[in-house]
């Protein structure tokens, strides 16, 4: 159990080093008051340009690859000799720290994004296969809605799903995707309100059934 609580922390800490707040520190700026006021890729590339938000995106997609692929292989010293925690329990323990971290980052007043890119890199390495349909239905859904809110939430929530029909008894997994399904609709529900209330900004470029 150290180890699991040791790479959890870790993996915690390191998903508390959000990426526009790191490159808003360099350049002076709190993303968190322009825009929509959410420390993400998306507001990134709406309020500070493209090469920011790309900048943004490798930092929020890289920690997750490595909290994920890197540390649970890790050998830690303080826990030579303890009894190993399976595998699969402990990569999707880092996983949800990572995301946690990046939302409640400790670096930032615990105001961080809502962890959408963080998530599709934890993706990336716990089950790559199940990033084609999450980012299918977050497409389908921008196309036919504009609203980008919205695929992300349909898109992680169809990540259990998948786990059911393509990797049945994968117990780890599956909870795994509840729980972060559970948790985006949670930290996207700001936009669920302005959705409700006719206020969500769309996707212009995207949406293909927009009003003409």
């Amino acid at each position: 159990m150290l180890e699991l609580g040791v790479k959890t922390l870790l993996s915690y800490l390191l998903g508390s080093l959000v990426g526009s707040l790191l490159l808003g520190w360099l350049k002076g700026v709190d993303i968190r008051t322009l825009g929509s006021g959410n420390a993400g890729s998306t507001n990134a590339l709406r309020t500070q340009g493209r090469s920011f938000a790309l900048g943004v995106l490798a930092i929020d997609v890289g920690k997750a690859l490595l909290a994920v692929g890197v540390l649970p292989g890790l050998v830690l010293p303080i826990a030579a000799g303890e009894p190993g925690v399976p595998r699969e329990w402990l990569a999707v323990a880092c996983a949800a720290a990572v995301v946690i971290g990046h939302v409640y980052p400790v670096w930032f007043e615990f105001r961080g994004g809502k962890g959408a890119a963080t998530l599709l890199g934890a993706v990336a390495m716990l089950v790559p296969a199940a990033l084609l349909p999450i980012l299918g239905v977050w497409l389908a859904c921008v196309l036919v809605t504009g609203y980008v809110g919205l695929g992300t939430m349909l898109g992680v929530a169809s990540l259990p799903l998948y786990v059911a029909l393509a990797r049945p008894g994968d117990a780890p997994l599956l909870v795994f995707g509840v729980a972060v399904a559970a948790f985006v609709a949670y930290t996207h529900r700001s936009n669920i309100r302005r959705m409700l209330d006719g206020n969500e900004n769309r996707a212009q470029r995207l949406w293909l059934l927009r009003p003409r």
